[in-house]
């Protein structure tokens, strides 16, 4: 690879780190789709991220460990183990067309349910999916996201919403699962073959820009109001989910 296309893949693994160093979530809904657009293979995208995601977590999960809901956590995991594997089989299946439109098409959706969250919050005056068998099925979906595409963390969001945890424990549950499901997640690409030389070697590279993102991001969620900048984020992902959906000569 030459070193403009090594240098934008750092780049792209920085700001994805960034986005979820300040948000507590996103940096595979933004990093899939800009690696997405460089000439590397989608399954050398799929792992570096789950690589980047890792050392993400591992730096972040601390600061909020006393705020996890424990018995959630656990039941997240136990299905996230069991949607895995059908992930990885999508992967390895899935033509890389089919793979990028189904991609676009996901961000689309996310977006757009990201943008209009609020208003559905609002009509809310009670958390839903009260029964504790509700978690089972987000956390599989997490596990075939997480697997497919790195996208682990959507639907344990969507249910977070749903069941209206406080910020506090949103956040420490959802980086916590980031943890344990990356773990899962890197280890399932291990073993399915898909860690490769040139991985290995952007790992390496981008380790620098995800301690600088880290870093960068606690001191900007600490210091700025990241609600403001939610819209504007959302909105990006719809582009870049559009983005997905355009024809490639």
């Amino acid at each position: 690879m030459s070193v403009t296309i090594i240098t934008l893949v750092v780049v792209a693994v920085f700001i994805g780190a960034l986005m979820r160093t300040v948000f507590g979530f996103g940096e595979a809904i933004v990093s899939m789709p800009l690696l997405a657009l460089l000439p590397i293979p989608i399954h050398t995208s799929v792992s570096l991220i789950g690589l980047a995601g890792l050392t993400v977590a591992s730096l972040t999960v601390v600061s909020g460990w006393r705020h996890i809901e424990r018995p959630i956590l656990i039941r997240l995991a136990l299905s996230t183990v069991i949607g895995i594997p059908v992930g990885l089989v999508m992967l390895y299946l899935a033509p890389a067309s089919v793979i990028m439109t189904g991609l676009g098409i996901f961000l689309i959706i996310y977006g757009v349910y990201s943008v209009i969250k609020k208003r559905i919050v609002k009509t809310i005056d009670h958390p839903l999916l009260k029964a504790k068998g509700w978690v089972y099925p987000f956390g599989f979906a997490s596990g075939v996201l997480g697997g497919a595409y790195n996208f682990n963390g959507v639907p344990v969001v969507i249910y977070g919403t749903l069941r209206q945890w406080n910020p506090d424990r949103f956040r420490g549950t959802l980086q916590a699962h980031f943890l344990i499901s990356g773990v899962l997640v890197v280890t399932g690409h291990a073993i399915g073959g898909l860690w490769t030389v040139d991985v290995l070697v952007l790992y390496g590279y981008s380790i620098p820009a995800i301690l600088l993102a880290t870093v960068l991001g606690v001191y900007v969620n600490k210091r700025i109001p990241a609600k403001k900048f939610e819209s504007y984020l959302f909105l990006i992902i719809i582009l870049l989910g559009v983005l997905m959906l355009v024809p490639r000569g």
